[in-house]
């Protein structure tokens, strides 16, 4: 896995480091029991501080993305991707509450924002 960063982003650089570690995880690349780089190699190859990625790390790890170990390093939790897809179908479902409830209060036919939902899904990155 190669992490890329960029300080003219706009995105803070802990959060890039946690959304290309997230995706990683996501998408098959990185699996369950498999170590992630140690912090201080990780900050030296981004050339960013030992603070920051320890901030991504200990993000994912609040997120059940990873585990800490003491003494051993970071690894991706065995069960991280279940649980990380569990958190984000949530999200979506309390988002597409919202957009549901806006949608209803503007008269917006339920075809009609299946439509919108489909337009911004294949838009999407």
């Amino acid at each position: 896995m190669e992490l890329i960063v960029s300080s003219v982003s706009g995105e803070p650089i802990y959060g890039q480091i946690k959304r290309q570690i997230r995706e990683a995880v996501l998408d098959g690349e990185l699996k369950g029991g498999q170590a992630l780089p140690s912090l201080r190699k990780l900050a030296r190859e981004l050339h960013v501080s030992v603070l920051t990625v320890t901030r991504a790390y200990n993000e994912l790890a609040d997120e059940g993305i990873v585990v800490n170990v003491q003494g051993k390093g970071t690894f991706v939790a065995e069960k991280g991707d279940e649980r990380m897809k569990v958190k984000l179908a949530g999200q979506v479902r309390n988002a597409l509450r919202q957009v549901g409830e806006v949608a209803r209060s503007a008269d917006i036919p339920l075809i009609d924002l299946m439509a919108m939902l489909e337009t911004a899904y294949n838009d999407a990155e």
